[in-house]
């Protein structure tokens, strides 16, 4: 893990790989979440980054890697000046993001499919999928709230 400060202020470059258990989720996001608050790269008040965090983490360990022990995920996490980027990244065989259905929708209400994307799209600015699904990018400018990244989103 590399700490770095700049002219901009604080800034976090980590990259790590976790083995595919969901009881490695929690512990792992604490103490990456409380490094990045004690450096300042992340409000203590702001959870959006931390609950996107923990979705794309479930979804790569549990439909990525079907919790197979033997297959990592592997993280990276940066945080300079005011914006944070993330990269989770599975050794599953990936998925098409554009067939998930609406959990929102009034006939998806009842699944429990999608909701993990749905999060991760309202908590954060930017949410792309790419090498065939294996990989989700997330970006957000820090000091943004869940109720703008909603507002923004109904807006685009």
């Amino acid at each position: 893990m590399t700490v770095a400060r700049n002219q901009g202020g604080p800034g976090i470059e980590l990259k790590r790989s976790l083995r595919s258990e969901v009881a490695a989720i929690s512990p792992f996001v604490d103490k990456l979440m409380r490094l990045v608050r004690k450096c300042g790269c992340v409000p203590e008040r702001d959870s959006d980054v931390e609950m996107a965090l923990r979705e794309a983490l479930a979804n790569a360990v549990i439909h990525g890697n079907q919790e197979n022990t033997r297959k990592h995920v592997c993280v990276r996490f940066c945080c300079k000046r005011e914006e944070v980027s993330i990269a989770v990244k599975d050794e599953g065989r990936g998925f098409d993001a554009n067939k998930i259905a609406d959990p929102t929708a009034l006939k998806n209400r009842g699944s429990v499919h999608g909701r993990g994307i749905y999060l991760m799209r309202a908590l954060m600015d930017e949410v792309r999928f790419e090498e065939g699904g294996v990989v989700v990018r997330m970006r957000k400018r820090l000091g943004q709230t869940a109720d703008q990244n909603a507002r923004k989103n109904r807006t685009e």
